[in-house]
């Protein structure tokens, strides 16, 4: 056994993947993140994204019928290529008027995850996926999240939006 393995100093610098996987949180918008970094959020197999933070995304990327040649699944993810990086659709429920799964959002960010690996991305920015219209409890998805990708070196970056007072108070009063 070579010495090195046993000098403290050789090692610092050693990260295993494990200790490499980072989930971050910032409060703005996340169409600010830096420019290297892909993005990801949640849309329905019929591609409608006629409502929360996926309308943005249509609006700044397109790409509806690019994505719809995809013919992506529930569970799958779809991909546009904007500028030197990935742009993430992960596909979460059939119908936009549906709620998605744990295990819908589960094996979409699998399968998003290998895209990531093969594509060398290692880092993804992506507002609090499956929690906004859609409902799932962001506890749940951030230990999905770890369970995803905590092998990995891939650091990913939750932006949330500051809450306003009005939207809190109009959230509240909102009848679904």
């Amino acid at each position: 056994m070579s010495s090195e393995l046993h000098n403290p100093a050789s090692t610092d610098n050693i990260k295993s993947a494990e200790d490499s996987w980072r989930l971050n949180y910032v409060t703005g918008n996340l169409f600010s993140c830096p420019e290297d970094e892909a993005l990801a959020h949640c849309i329905s197999e019929d591609i409608r994204m006629g409502a929360g933070i996926a309308v943005m995304f249509k609006k700044r990327f397109g790409g509806v019928p690019e994505l719809k040649e995809q013919k992506k699944q529930t569970g799958q993810y779809a991909v546009l290529t904007r500028d030197d990086r990935f742009v993430y659709y992960l596909i979460t429920k059939k119908k936009a008027s549906q709620k998605p799964t744990y295990d819908s959002l589960r094996q979409s960010l699998e399968d998003m995850k290998s895209h990531c690996l093969e594509n060398g991305v290692t880092k993804i920015s992506m507002p609090r996926i499956g929690c906004g219209l859609d409902q799932l409890k962001w506890t749940r998805v951030a230990e999905i999240l770890e369970q995803v990708f905590k092998h990995t070196d891939i650091s990913i970056t939750v932006y949330s939006l500051p809450e306003k007072a009005e939207t809190k108070v109009m959230n509240e009063n909102r009848r679904r």
